[in-house]
């Protein structure tokens, strides 16, 4: 598939490499197609290319959007005229003192749904940090693969999300409507509180056990 990805920081490069190596067609979507992140960004994934966020949104068959999440507004209203796509919300909403920059009202997702209703929002690839996605190979666990939760109100959106979380070896787990957005942020933020703050490093993930 073409994959337009909007933002290639920390989390953004991380995913655009692991779907670069399941055989996807990345296009970095970008305001400036002269930074100096997009020039580093493209020296390491030389497979990639760039095009203007509405041109590459439009060309694209799922749009990843990995902005800081006060970056995501200007996204909205380069891509609001646009045709409906799948997009992968990697955002979250942290705000001062690594509280919910939404004050827990409504998940950042479900915020971007309603502005932009006429795509298909998906959460996923949140709840870590990026050093997850650029290695979630926990060995010792048998087949067991780290849960990637996600949220979304469109089933067969979810469906494609999910192909591609099996194929960079995440176990899909659909948490519901995109309303449950706001607790997948939640889980970001214990993360990195476990992770940064009470310093027990990036190196665990969460996973989902059946009986």
């Amino acid at each position: 598939m073409k994959i337009a990805c909007i933002g290639l920081g920390h989390v953004g490069e991380a995913l655009a490499t692991q779907l670069i190596k399941c055989g996807h067609e990345i296009i970095a979507a970008v305001h400036d197609p002269h930074s100096e992140t997009l020039k580093r960004a493209m020296e390491r994934m030389p497979a990639c290319r760039a095009a203007p966020i509405k041109e590459a949104v439009a060309e694209a068959d799922v749009v990843f959007l990995a902005v800081p999440f006060g970056a995501v507004q200007s996204v909205i209203d380069a891509i609001a005229d646009g045709e409906g796509k799948i997009v992968v919300d990697c955002t979250n909403p942290v705000g001062a003192g690594l509280k919910h920059g939404l004050d827990s009202t409504i998940g950042g997702s479900a915020l971007i749904q309603q502005k932009l209703p006429q795509f298909r929002i998906v959460k996923a690839f949140t709840i870590y940090g990026y050093e997850n996605f650029i290695d979630n190979t926990y060995t010792g666990y048998g087949a067991l693969a780290p849960a990637m939760l996600i949220a979304g109100n469109d089933d067969d959106a979810k469906k494609v999300v999910s192909t591609m979380c099996r194929d960079m070896g995440w176990e899909p787990v659909d948490t519901g409507g995109i309303h449950m957005s706001v607790h997948l942020e939640h889980m970001t933020l214990l993360w990195i509180h476990m992770a940064r703050v009470q310093g027990q490093g990036a190196d665990f993930v969460w996973a989902m056990l059946r009986r």
